[in-house]
């Protein structure tokens, strides 16, 4: 089984996160059966964007990256403090490991701006939101990333980078795709109507 960790910080965006759950779940029910999905926050409980509440499955404590393969982080709003957990050691140290290891890391949105952080993007390709006068993407190309303006979504090796949140359920197909095959990942597409 291969198994996702889905990284939330308070003010994620849910629809961000969603697309994870939902990809990685059908595929676990009606695709090839390989893939399992893990929620885990630095809180109890974490208060969405828009103010629904979520309770992680596992605290970033508990976390042993060996147990899983893949990273999975959904962006947020600043406004709703996406950044106090986002930014946080214990964050960006999940980050460096799935890095260290060589293991997925995928991306929607500002998601990237705490991969940035961490210096595991410093010298590669990224993207992030891309409106707003490309302010994220000023910020990602300060932690030393050479953004890529232009593209929905980008791969540098391991770690996949999306501009906004349109680019999610496609970010989440890519990284079922590169967990199972392109014919599993089209089979569950299909099956989800795409």
């Amino acid at each position: 089984m291969k198994k996702v960790l889905l990284l939330l910080s308070d003010g994620f965006e849910a629809v961000e996160a969603s697309v994870f759950t939902d990809v990685i779940g059908w595929n676990k029910l009606e695709g090839d059966g390989t893939t399992d999905l893990v929620t885990v926050g630095r809180k109890e409980k974490l208060k969405c964007t828009w103010n629904f509440t979520v309770i992680p499955e596992m605290h970033i404590s508990e976390v042993n990256v060996d147990e899983f393969d893949a990273l999975a982080i959904p962006g947020g709003f600043e406004e709703a403090d996406f950044y106090e957990d986002a930014y946080s050691e214990d964050f960006l140290d999940i980050i460096r490991q799935f890095d260290k290891a060589e293991k997925i890391i995928a991306s929607v949105c500002v998601g990237a701006l705490p991969i940035g952080k961490s210096g595991v993007l410093s010298g590669r390709n990224a993207t992030t939101y891309n409106f707003v006068n490309s302010k994220r993407q000023k910020q990602l190309s300060e932690f030393g990333v050479n953004v890529i303006f232009n593209e929905p979504i980008v791969i540098d090796k391991n770690i996949i980078t999306s501009y906004n949140p349109s680019t999610a359920f496609n970010v989440a197909f890519k990284l079922l795709e590169m967990l199972t095959s392109k014919e599993n990942c089209n089979n569950v597409k299909k099956l989800m109507g795409f």
